[in-house]
């Protein structure tokens, strides 16, 4: 199926991506910030969490979901951990904020561990995970939201796909970098293939009925990877996150007590200093180690290369930052009547 799909160069993108959110009322600063995360995000290869999230980001804006001008507050800390309520804020603007405490708590004493209350929607996870890899830590980065998948068994939505993303630095190759949610597919590519007007494969997602799906527009309520190995994860990943924050997210719906489905997330970075456990340049050496050893197994039929996690992704950023960042005809259509509400320009080569 033609999607009337556009290459656009990664710059005036991100520049667009910014001024919008400045005209929705974010600061400058943080509106860079916004538009970093989201372009990164298609850089990557990972377009469901890319600029295709503006128009909603803009809506949820609109109703009060999301703060473009939060007071982000520190509630309790002690030397290894801390908890926010970031009065949902943006999430990228409140989660790298938090990864940057935790590391300084991770330099002083090893680790840091740091809880979320009360954000939105971060984007890809990766990128904060990353931000403690490539300052040679560990970095961990999950979130929690209301239920909108269904947990094994069941045919309608209890719990959240909750995704979570891991990594760690190397010496000569990229760090290491693992990013997944627990359904078989993330939430955004339903919007991705509903932006492209292409079906979905069955074992996606349910419909509101609890039936199966391959429509993107029908799908709401989607399926855990592995069964109650994701459908686990993602009880788990509440369990340490949004009970622990004294902020339940699955329990009001699950409940009854909330019949209007509301936005908002709560989440957990974590730094661990690599060098308080054994010598950062020698664990560095031996990740270098094991990405070769892992890509020089015998190939399975059909594998071109054995790719290790984050990997694929590296190599989409680069050659996305040459030719551009293909945009579907959805997308632009969603971008453009973004454009016209605020009385923007839309981005070269659109």
């Amino acid at each position: 199926m033609d999607t009337g799909e556009v290459r656009v160069p990664w710059q005036p993108l991100k520049a667009f991506t910014k001024e919008v959110f400045v005209r929705a009322g974010m600061p400058a600063d943080d509106a860079e910030i916004e538009a970093d995360v989201l372009v990164w995000a298609n850089l990557r290869g990972v377009d469901s969490h890319g600029v295709l999230r503006i128009p909603w980001y803009v809506e949820l804006v609109d109703k009060g979901q999301m703060n473009p001008r939060p007071n982000i507050r520190i509630l309790k800390e002690t030397p290894a951990t801390l908890l926010i309520d970031a009065d949902h804020a943006f999430g990228p603007i409140v989660t790298i904020q938090a990864m940057r405490l935790v590391m300084q708590k991770a330099h002083e004493v090893g680790i840091g561990w740091g809880l979320i209350r009360n954000t939105t929607h971060q984007g890809a996870l990766a990128y904060y995970s990353l931000i403690a890899a490539r300052n040679d830590m560990a970095g961990i980065a999950l979130v929690c939201s209301p239920p909108n998948m269904a947990p094994y068994g069941a045919r309608a939505a209890g719990v959240h796909n909750s995704p979570i993303s891991i990594a760690v630095p190397a010496r000569r190759y990229a760090p290491l970098v693992l990013d997944f949610a627990t359904s078989i597919a993330a939430g955004g590519k339903l919007r991705l293939a509903q932006d492209k007007g292409t079906p979905i494969p069955l074992g996606w997602a349910l419909d509101k009925d609890g039936n199966p799906t391959r429509d993107a527009n029908k799908a709401s309520i989607l399926l855990p990877f592995a069964g109650p190995k994701g459908s686990g994860l993602a009880v788990m990943f509440e369990c340490l996150s949004s009970l622990m924050a004294d902020n339940p997210l699955l329990e009001p719906t699950l409940l009854g007590l909330e019949k209007e489905r509301r936005h908002r997330q709560n989440g957990i970075v974590a730094a661990v200093n690599i060098g308080f456990f054994t010598h950062l340049e020698q664990y560095k050496e031996n990740v270098d180690t094991l990405i070769e050893e892992l890509k020089a197994l015998p190939r399975a039929d059909g594998i071109q290369e054995i790719l290790v996690p984050g990997e694929l992704e590296e190599q989409t950023h680069g050659e996305r930052s040459l030719t551009g960042i293909p945009l579907p005809a959805g997308t632009i259509r969603k971008l453009r009547s973004v454009a016209e509400r605020f009385g923007m320009g839309m981005p070269q080569g659109l």
